[in-house]
This record gives structure tokens, C-alpha cells and sequence, in this order.
């Protein structure tokens, strides 16, 4: 079934691709193979195969488009093909499991300042330490490469390192941070970074208004904390709100809206069990911590994913698209206001979908683990 599904996409694909190659952007004719979902029909264009373990990918201001994968390389496609090259100067990562060479995003104002920023595992003594650094693209190589925040404490293992990033309307950046599997106890903590969702400044200072800034023995960078391994962050600038797309234990994935200095719940509340199919815990709800606005039951072990704003996809502006990669599809989850009103499978065994990201010119792409895919949905008329 899935290699069928793969083989057509390829095939329908192919279409496209004389298109892509010219530079020239053209509206697709109507496609017999195009895809009918509940509100749009869409094709999709196969763009390259041979992706191992891609985790984020991101543009350039001059349409470069970089894609990260784990074990420390960063792609580099130009006009929606591989160019054959890789980033050199791409630090050192802790390869371990899900841990690596993480997230990559660029500055809501890379134009002027050329910053890009990534998240990875850092290797350091005791083990890896998710790290956020920034640097420049200069012709081929990352340059003034800088460190902004390393957390702590280092882990020998490679479970629960996060790590999205996001810019919100002000340039904050904030990044998702894992509790590391075996000590789930590290989310309840503010004396530690683990567990948690951090703000800082574009340039790694912790903001003033951060709430446990003044908080004795508390990490100054937390802005949410109960985190069990967020692996979707979603900023919604319309709304100016903050999605969280918690990876959670077996039956308990979740979607949060992450407000300030609140408390998400992990392991003190879950709607999931152990992965053993023991009980973590018999409480879904206690007094001062927060409910998702939806969870998975069973788990779709979300990912990478993002908040539609293109007017090419009209249907959809407003959904949340999320990345699964136990279910190896998108799921498109519609919102009415700040809650979860209805969901649809999108490309149903396409792979384990680690990232969905919407370019500046305003097309969806997704990156596939195990099918190893880099797609991009062509909307029909």
C-alpha cells in the first residue's frame, strides 16, 4: 500500500517538475491524479528522494530553502531543487537517538541582518545539551557562528530533545525543549531546563518580563513549563498566539495554546499511558494546570508543524497542519477560535512526517522520514 501511495505521488508529480526547473512560476493545468481532500484539491510534487533523517527546513530571503538532517548536514535547494551541496561549518551534534541537528529557522528580518538560527544537541561533558545558536550563510559555509543559550543538565542518551523555534510579532524567539524520557520529573522543575518551553531575545538575552525571571533558584529563559516533548511549535501571528504540539506518551499527545508562566501538566496529568501500557498517573485534570484544546487517543506522534496563511490554500487558511510520524500522514486540524473543531488525514502513508512548513511565496512543503520525501502541495483549481 504505502509503496503504491509513493509510486503515485512520484508519477503525478512529474508534471510539474519542467516547471519548477524554468523558474517560472505557472498555474498547474487541472490534474486527473490530483488529490481530493474535504475542502481542496491539491497535487503533489515529489522534489527529491533521498532524505535520511530530515528534522527543519527554512528559506533564505533569496528563495535558498535549507533543510537540516540529524546527523549534522544542512541541504541546500535552490528553485525546488537539490543543488547537490551542503553547509559547511555546521557544528558538532550529539547524534544519539533522537538527538542531532535539529530545527533551523531564519529571522523574521533576515533580509537586513542575515541571521539564521538553529537548535540542536550540543555535545558536551556528561553527554548532549539542546543548544539554540545563531550564524550567517556566507557563499557556501555558516559564519559568525555564536551560541545564545545551552541548556542543562547534559544527558547521556538521545530521548526528549525538543526543539522548535519561533519568532513571534515582536522577535522573541522561543524553543522547545524536552524532559529527556527518563526523567519526566524534570517538567515539574523550574530549577532546570528540561521540560519546558524558553524565551529569549533574537540575540540570547533572557527578556525582563520573563515570568520566573525573579524566581530564586529558577531558570530565567522558562516561559511554560509541564512540557513533556513539544516537537510542534506553532506561532500564529494573526492571533498572536503560541501553539505547543506536545509528543506525548502512549494515547497522550496533545495541542496547548502555551500562555505565559502557566503549567502544562506532564507527568502530573496525561490522557496517555506508558508505552509498557502501565499507568503514569489516574489524574487528567488538577487545579492549576492546563488542558490541551485536543489530544490524540490513539497517539499520532505529531511533529513539525505549522499554521496555514497563504491565500493559495484559501480553504485551509487557519488550520493547523501537523506532521505524524507513527501515522505517516499531515493532519489538517481546523480551529474555532481557541478550540479544536475538526480534523481530516492528509496523504495517508506517506512516511513519518517530521516538519510542514509553508514557503515565503506561500506553498506548503513536508519532509518524510523512512520514505525520505520532499513534497510540496500544488493547490487545483
Amino acid at each position: 500500500m504505502k509503496t503504491k501511495l509513493i509510486s503515485n505521488i512520484i508519477l503525478i508529480s512529474a508534471g510539474l517538475i519542467a516547471a519548477c526547473q524554468s523558474g517560472k512560476e505557472k498555474q498547474a493545468a487541472p490534474d486527473p491524479f490530483a488529490i481530493s481532500s474535504e475542502k481542496l484539491s491539491f497535487k503533489v510534487d515529489t522534489l527529491y528522494q533521498e532524505l535520511e533523517n530530515p528534522w527543519g527546513m527554512t528559506w533564505l530571503s533569496d528563495g535558498t530553502m535549507l533543510i537540516t538532517e540529524r546527523k549534522g548536514e544542512i541541504l541546500v535547494f535552490k528553485d525546488d531543487q537539490y543543488t547537490g551541496e551542503k553547509l559547511a561549518g555546521v557544528p558538532a551534534v550529539h547524534e544519539v537517538n533522537q538527538a542531532g541537528l535539529l530545527d533551523i529557522q531564519t529571522h523574521p528580518n533576515h533580509a537586513d541582518n542575515g541571521w539564521i538560527y538553529l537548535s540542536y544537541a550540543k555535545p558536551v561533558e556528561g553527554g548532549g545539551a539542546t543548544a539554540i545558536m545563531r550564524a550567517k550563510v556566507q557563499g557556501n559555509s555558516l559564519v559568525e557562528k555564536e551560541d545564545l543559550i545551552i541548556t542543562a543538565p547534559a544527558v547521556e542518551g538521545g530521548r526528549h530533545f525538543g526543539s522548535r523555534i519561533v519568532f513571534d510579532k515582536d522577535n522573541y524567539l522561543y524553543f522547545s525543549n524536552g524532559e529527556r524520557g527518563s526523567n519526566p520529573e524534570n517538567a515539574q522543575t523550574l530549577e532546570n531546563f528540561h521540560g519546558k518551553i524558553h524565551r529569549i531575545h533574537d540575540d540570547g538575552r533572557v527578556p525582563e518580563d520573563n515570568p520566573f525571571v525573579n524566581e530564586t533558584g529558577a531558570v530565567a529563559s522558562i516561559w511554560t513549563y509541564g512540557n513533556r516533548n513539544p516537537q510542534g511549535l506553532v506561532y500564529d501571528k494573526a492571533n498572536d498566539r503560541i501553539f505547543g504540539i506536545e509528543h506525548g506518551p502512549k494515547g497522550g499527545d496533545e495541542i496547548n495554546i502555551l500562555e505565559k508562566g502557566k503549567n502544562y501538566g506532564w507527568p502530573e496529568i496525561t490522557y496517555g499511558i506508558d508505552y509498557d501500557d502501565s499507568i503514569i498517573t489516574e489524574d487528567t485534570v488538577k487545579a492549576g494546570m492546563e488542558q490541551p484544546i485536543h489530544f490524540w487517543r490513539p497517539s499520532i506522534a505529531p511533529c513539525g508543524s505549522m499554521i496555514v496563511t497563504s491565500d493559495r490554500y484559501p480553504e485551509w487558511k487557519g488550520n493547523l497542519l501537523v506532521g505524524a510520524l507513527k501515522s505517516q500522514h499531515i493532519a489538517r486540524v481546523e480551529l474555532a477560535g481557541n478550540n479544536y473543531a475538526n480534523e481530516e488525514k492528509l496523504l495517508q502513508d506517506i512516511g513519518r512526517v517530521r516538519h510542514v512548513a509553508e514557503s515565503p511565496d506561500g506553498y506548503i512543503y513536508a519532509v518524510t522520514e523512512g520514505t525520505g520525501l520532499l513534497i510540496k502541495l500544488v493547490p487545483q483549481e
